[in-house]
């Protein structure tokens, strides 16, 4: 599975944004540490200033976080939601 947290410099939402992230991934390994030690989570952090596309794109949503290509949340990024979303890779 791979994470995009979309971002881009002096962005405090997007640092937190990068915590929740971190947060909640560490405790997705913790809870499946044997079932998930099959599943590769990886997280890139994309700075939107360094791809014209992006920053066409998503200019004014960052943080911007994609799962799979597919953009699951924008500005504030739910904890909750995040962990559910990578639940679903384990059922």
């Amino acid at each position: 599975m791979s994470l995009q947290l979309l971002t881009k410099p002096g962005c405090h939402l997007c640092d937190e944004a990068r915590m929740v992230v971190e947060t909640v991934v560490s405790q997705f390994r913790s809870v499946h540490a044997g079932v998930a030690a099959n599943i590769q989570v990886q997280i890139d952090e994309i700075n939107i200033l360094e791809d014209q596309e992006l920053l066409n794109l998503y200019g004014e949503e960052i943080p911007v976080l994609q799962i799979n290509g597919k953009t699951h949340g924008y500005w504030r990024i739910d904890p909750i939601r995040l962990l559910a979303a990578l639940e679903e890779t384990v059922s």
